[in-house]
C-alpha cells in the first residue's frame, strides 16, 4: 500500500473516519499540528495541516522542516500539497487549478534546509526539476478522469507573506517568469527534495495577482473562491484516494 502526505488546509482535512491521530515529535521541533490517517484500499492518507487546525500560523512562521520530516517518519513516500495562489499569467483566472513545475524562491529567513545543522552532513541536491513529473502525471491523468480542468506546466514565485504583493513586485516576478505567485512552497518542496521524497503541488488560483485585476483585491472574495476551488480539489483527490491509479515506480 502507497503512503501519501497531503498538506492543505480547510476544507481538505476531512476523509471520513480517522483511523488514527500522529503526534510527531521531530528533531527540528513540533509541526504544525497532528497528522491525521485515513486508511483507503490501495492508499493510507497522511494529512498535515500546513496553517495549524485552526489556520493560525502564518506562512513565514510554518515550521516546513518539522513538517516534511514528521510526514516521512510517519511513512510517506510522496507529498501532495495545495496551495492558494495569485494569477499572473493571462488566462491563469480565479478558480484555476495548476501543477506547477518550476519554482523561483523570494522568501528569506526561513529555516530552509536540513543540511549545515549541528550534528547533520552537508548535503548538495538537484533541483532542476523541482516537482516529481511521475506524480503530476498521475494527477492530470486523475483530473481527466473526474473531468476537472487542471493546467499542467508553470512557474511558481513564492513571497514571505503573509501580506500580498505590490503591483510593482508583480511586475518584477512577471519578467522573472512567474505564472503565479503564492507564500507556501518553499521550502517545502526543496525539503522534501532533500529527504528523497516526490512532491507535486496543486495550486488553487484564488485571485489575480496585484495589479492584475480590474480593482484591488478582495480578501472576502478570495476566501470564496478559495473554498469552491478546494472542492475541486477534494474530487479530484477523492478520485484518486478511491481509484485504481497507482504510484508510479518513477522516482523523480
Amino acid at each position: 500500500m502507497r503512503t501519501l502526505g497531503l498538506i492543505g488546509g480547510t476544507g481538505l482535512d476531512e476523509w471520513g473516519a480517522s483511523g488514527q491521530e500522529i503526534s510527531a515529535d521531530t528533531p527540528y521541533g513540533a509541526p504544525s499540528g497532528p497528522i491525521q490517517v485515513y486508511n483507503f484500499e490501495h492508499v493510507r492518507l497522511l494529512f498535515l495541516p500546513r496553517h495549524g487546525r485552526d489556520h493560525q500560523i502564518a506562512p513565514h512562521a510554518v515550521n516546513y522542516r518539522a513538517n516534511i520530516w514528521a510526514l516521512k517518519q510517519a511513512g510517506a513516500t510522496e507529498i501532495i500539497a495545495v496551495n492558494a495562489v495569485g494569477g499572473i499569467r493571462p488566462g491563469l483566472d480565479p478558480g484555476a487549478l495548476v501543477l506547477p513545475d518550476q519554482v523561483i524562491d523570494y522568501t528569506w529567513g526561513r529555516q530552509h534546509s536540513y543540511s549545515g545543522g549541528s550534528g547533520s552532513a552537508l548535503q548538495h541536491i538537484d533541483f532542476t526539476s523541482p516537482f516529481s513529473s511521475s506524480l503530476m502525471a498521475e494527477l492530470i491523468s486523475v483530473a481527466g478522469i473526474a473531468s476537472i480542468p487542471l493546467i499542467e506546466g508553470g512557474c511558481v514565485g513564492v513571497t514571505q507573506g503573509p501580506r500580498l504583493e505590490t503591483a510593482a513586485e508583480i511586475r518584477r516576478l512577471e519578467r522573472d517568469g512567474c505564472d503565479v505567485v503564492g507564500m507556501t512552497t518553499m521550502p517545502e518542496v526543496s525539503l522534501a527534495a532533500e529527504l528523497g521524497l516526490l512532491y507535486a503541488s496543486i495550486s488553487m488560483v484564488v485571485n489575480p495577482a496585484a495589479g492584475k485585476g480590474a480593482s484591488v483585491i478582495d480578501i472576502d472574495e478570495v476566501e470564496r473562491c478559495a473554498a469552491a476551488a478546494s472542492e475541486q480539489v477534494r474530487r479530484l483527490l477523492q478520485t484518486m484516494l478511491n481509484g485504481p491509479v497507482q504510484a508510479s515506480s518513477d522516482t523523480t
